[in-house]
């Protein structure tokens, strides 16, 4: 079995999924995800104990020569699992809604999840960029057709942020074509190795920094985040904060800076400057919200800001640190945005003004919240503070400065989220009745709790697996 694999369970998954009809739609896409899962399970082992090659590479066009070429390492197996695992907790999550031509909802999820598990294994720049631009498209519909507030409302968020991503990507396509035209070649391998001037390595680092910034977002290209992230359905924006985000970090790790080193070397300050005022501007905005979804749209900001800054610090603990916060704010942001859901849901309204004392009715509710939110603000022995303490030691290598404003921000990230913490969960009861979380609820919370504790005590399994390639990666970078 090779990592391909994987894929066509996820391709074949979402066309299953359409064709067994609405009743049925949301049961194979959890089985099709639960397998696509267990398969990457499968194919890790194969890959730790070196049983069999689990790499796919085969011709695909000859002229110009591009290759289906799929790798497995610890970097590229790490963002599959974090997608394969996602997926079918994201799917989980939406069982108690009432879904309209739910076969095409659950459908797009797949297809979504097939797009960006593409992403993070193509090691052929122009696969590598078929799938990037895929991820768009079901993300686009899921959001325009199933979101919140008025059509209008929605089509305009959702149309703006396809346009910026869509634009930006296109800057790195011709990055790309630039490379084959250099290399005769899009595979990484080839690409790594192409001489470039200062100047040619200047223009493809901004050309990937225009689609990673964007896709991200770091400011100032955030300004579509936080409108999508509240139209979208809750699947839409856990897809979006969870996965799709990390395509953005994960390529400047695989593609960016091994490519185009010695513009994020020189300008290094500049990059990790524009990241920490990400950290500071999110954290800001999320104080002034008042709207559930918002505020853990700008704290995603803030988070993602952070881990950007660690990639562009070039150091072993900032690639790392940014890997291992990745993983960890992919469940914890999965399980905090669930839980606006469930509030949002019983309480049919977003507004944080209008909750308030759902400790007294739900208290295994509010106790899965609560650790969630603390994960969130990076407590010691969660997932969490292990990828933060090592994004602000990376800081600390860099700039002392940068370490102390982005350890500052920390403190504003732990003050709005504890504070709407106690607006949503304590004070005066709601009038409405609000139940308890059902099993269906608890096993999604229980699940993602887990991972964040568990990895939160003892992270070194990851941390083993994924330091090789990091350490290979920034060989490339010193080199080129």
């Amino acid at each position: 079995m090779d990592i391909s694999f994987v894929l066509i369970i996820l391709l074949f998954g979402a066309a299953a999924t359409y064709f067994v009809g609405d009743k049925w739609a949301s049961k194979a896409a959890l089985i099709f995800s639960t397998a696509a899962f267990a398969a990457t399970i499968y194919i890790t082992y194969l890959f730790i104990e070196g049983i069999e090659p689990v790499s796919f590479i085969k011709v695909w066009v000859e002229d110009p020569k591009i290759m289906l070429a799929f790798e497995a390492d610890g970097l590229s197996l790490t963002m599959l699992l974090l997608t394969t695992a996602l997926t079918p907790i994201i799917i989980l999550s939406s069982f108690r809604n009432t879904i309209k031509n739910s076969r095409a909802f659950y459908a797009l999820i797949m297809f979504m999840a097939f797009a960006m598990a593409g992403t993070f294994i193509s090691v052929d720049g122009f696969v590598y960029y078929i799938f990037w631009e895929l991820s768009l498209l079901p993300i686009y519909f899921i959001a325009l057709i199933w979101g919140n507030g008025d059509y209008e409302s929605r089509k305009k968020a959702v149309i703006k942020f396809f346009i910026y991503t869509f634009a930006g990507s296109l800057f790195m396509l011709a990055a790309f074509i630039f490379l084959y035209q250099r290399t005769g070649s899009f595979l990484t391998i080839n690409l790594y190795k192409a001489f470039l001037t200062s100047n040619e390595q200047f223009f493809i680092f901004l050309a990937f920094f225009l689609a990673y910034a964007i896709k991200i977002p770091i400011i100032p290209f955030h300004t579509w985040q936080a409108n999508v992230y509240q139209k979208s359905p809750t699947a839409g924006t856990m897809l979006l904060s969870g996965i799709m985000l990390k395509m953005a970090i994960y390529s400047i790790i695989r593609w960016q800076l091994p490519i185009a080193p010695k513009p994020a070397a020189e300008l290094m300050y500049v990059f990790v400057g524009l990241c920490i005022a990400g950290v500071i501007y999110g954290s800001i905005l999320a104080l002034k919200q008042t709207d559930l979804k918002k505020l853990l749209a700008y704290s995603s900001l803030a988070h993602v800001g952070l881990i950007a800054a660690g990639a562009y610090s070039i150091t072993l603990d900032g690639l790392r640190g940014a890997v291992l916060q990745m993983i960890a704010h992919g469940f914890g942001v999965v399980g905090l945005f669930y839980a606006a859901e469930i509030i949002s849901r019983r309480y049919n309204t977003g507004e944080i003004s209008e909750m308030g004392g759902i400790r007294s009715q739900t208290p295994k509710f509010t106790s899965m919240f609560l650790i969630l939110v603390l994960a969130s603000v990076a407590l010691p022995a969660t997932f969490n503070f292990v990828g933060e303490f090592e994004l602000l030691y990376s800081m600390a290598q860099t700039n002392i400065w940068f370490a102390v404003i982005a350890g500052t921000t920390i403190i504003l990230g732990a003050f709005y989220m504890l504070r709407m913490f106690q607006q949503v969960m304590l004070g005066e009861q709601n009038t409405k009745p609000f139940a308890d979380v059902t099993f269906g609820e608890g096993f999604v919370f229980v699940t993602i709790i887990t991972v964040l504790i568990v990895f939160g005590l003892y992270p070194k399994p990851i941390v083993d697996f994924i330091t090789p390639d990091l350490q290979a990666i920034l060989v490339i970078i010193n080199r080129n």
